[in-house]
């Protein structure tokens, strides 16, 4: 199916999964549009990483339903996500140090000559291609990847994800023990991720970075959706209320995880 403005990039709907009794997620339900950015929040423990875990193929569903392009997929194993154009980019980067950007690349996915030998003059060839749309500025080709700023390791490795045709990115803490240069960097690249039209799950302690990047916002808390809303109708102050203490601001659309004002009121009492 093609994609279009109205369809979804990605829906899961009612999503569920427990562990040992406890429900990581519990019911949740969020979607991501082309070229749009979906800030993930919530404390260590809420659920986002859980339910991130099910859609990269990491952990499969006790319940509830996925979409790609309005489609109904099975997402079993990383295989399975890989192949519908999902691909995560961890905070580590998962980047062999020792070797340059085009064999990180291709790392797992080498290209051979026909007499069995790598190809590197392809795959650099591949690697400055796909830089190309990305990171125009970038020249370090050559270099063993541990020699690169933060921002150029990042670039390398969302270069292997367009490379491999990825439609969906989730990003982990992309920005985390970085520098306002570098920082500044890895906006520019999300940026131009949303003008060509890929859509970007976005999961950040820093709410600052959050109101700089994304388009709307979804807050877990206890494995439940409190609520979601776009940037441009909530405060800082009130995404922190929805972490915090549960509470579903009006200008958010209202999750089965949000606090009621009674419920609030005898939770401060």
């Amino acid at each position: 199916m093609t994609t279009t403005k109205d369809t979804p990039l990605v829906e899961m709907r009612d999503m569920s999964i427990s562990f040992g009794g406890i429900h990581a997620v519990d019911g949740v339900t969020v979607d991501l549009y082309p070229g749009e950015v979906v800030g993930l929040l919530g404390h260590n423990g809420a659920g986002k990483s859980t339910l991130i875990k099910i859609l990269s193929g990491a952990y499969k569903a006790d319940s509830g339903a996925i979409y790609i392009n309005g489609e109904k997929v099975e997402i079993t194993s990383p295989r399975d996500s890989k192949r519908l154009g999902i691909e995560t980019i961890y905070q580590t980067l998962a980047l062999a140090d020792n070797v340059d950007a085009a064999a990180n690349l291709f790392l797992g996915r080498e290209l051979m000559t026909p007499w069995g030998t790598l190809d590197d003059v392809a795959m650099e060839a591949a690697a400055r291609q796909v830089m190309g749309r990305l990171n125009p500025n970038f020249r370090k080709f050559k270099e063993p990847v541990k020699g690169l700023s933060g921002g150029q390791r990042q670039s390398v490795a969302i270069a292997r994800a367009l490379y491999f045709d990825a439609k969906i990115l989730i990003m982990d803490e992309p920005t985390a023990a970085l520098g306002p240069h570098e920082t500044a960097q890895v906006a520019d690249l999300i940026k131009e991720l949303k003008r060509q039209g890929l859509g970007i799950f976005l999961i950040s302690h820093d709410l600052h970075d959050v109101f700089d990047l994304a388009d709307r916002v979804a807050v877990m808390k206890n494995g439940k959706l409190v609520g979601s809303a776009k940037t441009t109708d909530v405060t800082a102050d009130e995404v922190l209320g929805m972490i915090i203490l549960g509470k579903c601001p009006p200008g958010a659309t209202r999750g089965p995880g949000a606090l009621s004002d009674a419920e609030l009121a005898t939770a401060h009492a």
